[in-house]
């Protein structure tokens, strides 16, 4: 089929992206889905720092690519063997495709899963074929899912049937911003009530953080960040106290606030001065937990004597700890219950006419999700 989609075909290009334009709205062809393979109409897709990191450059990709990875869409068509889901379904896409099988998927981690990973650095679905091109010449797929388009084939285990209770244009966030962001505190963390906290980058990620503190009863919850803005916003959605990040009393009103440190920091800023901070806002026996992703060629220094004698630990946290068939449904039943308002994160929708500014305001951090209509506005 013919379909409209935005095509990065070059990356690294100066913003502001409104005028450099990095992401190309062409027409493009799509197959149908082959074995194991489900074709999907993009209903709403999110605008997350992991594509910005690749519009910039930080995350070479095979280009062209149809960009994309966090989205909520309806089943049109399935291909041989499908069996989980069916035209009619209402589906949100994951970014990690596990196998089911491998030692991490048998321990409940399929977010480690590596089976996938090869397909993803080749820019192709799990399978290794090629759905979109353009006049005869191969389009790359992004992280297996593609989805600022108006359609996608994904792989059947990238998708995870929902609600239909659920908006579609809210569903979307839960597959990158929600499972990352809310997975971090009750998977990686599992925080019980109580236990102090503080969050250190209030971008979609981080703002789900707080969220998920909010319902998980931890206290205090404190806010670090840049903006006052983005502070103010946080205390709205629960935050006790809002800390203006960088400065030289930045650590000591944590410590003061908390009688020594907190018990847990999560770094979703994706730099490594957060994630220093994230570490020197610890009290003992705390842990640093970071799900941002920077530079690979970083590093962070500490020193090791005083995390031994104070207990302190350092954690990853990928794609929230999460398992997607189960958590993605239970996030969307709090959110349902009106325990999880992810919906106030939502800064509002944009075109494919104005994508490229939508990344502008992202890079520029006065937007926390928009998401890109691809029919509405096709």
């Amino acid at each position: 089929m013919k379909m409209t989609a935005a095509v990065l075909h070059e990356q690294g290009l100066p913003a502001p992206y409104e005028t450099s334009k990095p992401l190309v709205i062409e027409d493009v062809d799509l197959d149908g889905p082959g074995p194991g393979e489900v074709l999907i109409e993009i209903a709403a897709a999110g605008l997350c720092h992991s594509d910005l990191s690749t519009i910039e450059g930080l995350r070479p990709r095979k280009v062209p690519t149809v960009m994309g990875h966090e989205a909520a869409g309806i089943v049109q068509e399935v291909g041989a063997g499908v069996t989980r889901l069916k035209p009619g379904d209402h589906v949100v896409a994951v970014f990690v495709s596990s196998c089911g099988e491998c030692r991490y998927c048998a321990d409940s981690r399929p977010n480690l899963c590596t089976s996938s990973w090869q397909a993803r650095a080749e820019g192709t679905l799990k399978s290794g074929a090629r759905r979109l091109s353009r006049g005869g010449t191969p389009i790359h797929h992004y992280t297996g899912l593609s989805t600022f388009a108006e359609y996608a084939v994904v792989s059947e285990n990238s998708l995870i049937a929902i609600d239909k209770a659920v908006p579609l244009e809210i569903a979307a966030l839960f597959g990158c911003a929600v499972v990352t962001g809310v997975g971090a505190v009750f998977n990686t963390a599992q925080i019980r009530p109580g236990r102090s906290a503080a969050v250190l980058g209030l971008g979609g990620v981080g703002l789900n953080m707080l969220l998920g503190l909010v319902a998980a009863g931890a206290y205090p919850i404190i806010a670090v960040d840049l903006s006052p803005e983005k502070l103010e916003l946080a205390r709205s959605l629960g935050a006790d106290h809002g800390i203006v990040a960088g400065t030289d009393t930045t650590v000591q009103e944590v410590h003061d606030l908390t009688g020594g440190g907190v018990d847990f920091a999560f770094e979703a800023a994706g730099s490594i001065p957060a994630m220093e901070a994230a570490y020197s806002l610890l009290g003992r026996g705390g842990t640093a937990i970071s799900s941002g992703l920077p530079d690979p060629s970083k590093t962070v220094a500490y020193k090791h004597a005083p995390m031994v004698s104070d207990e302190k630990s350092v954690r990853g946290s990928y794609m929230g700890s999460c398992v997607p068939q189960r958590d993605i449904p239970l996030f969307m039943n709090l959110y349902l219950a009106g325990r999880l308002p992810v919906d106030k994160l939502r800064t509002g929708d944009v075109s494919f006419d104005t994508l490229n500014r939508g990344f502008d305001l992202l890079s520029q951090g006065k937007v926390v999700r928009q998401t890109l209509r691809p029919r509405a506005a096709a």
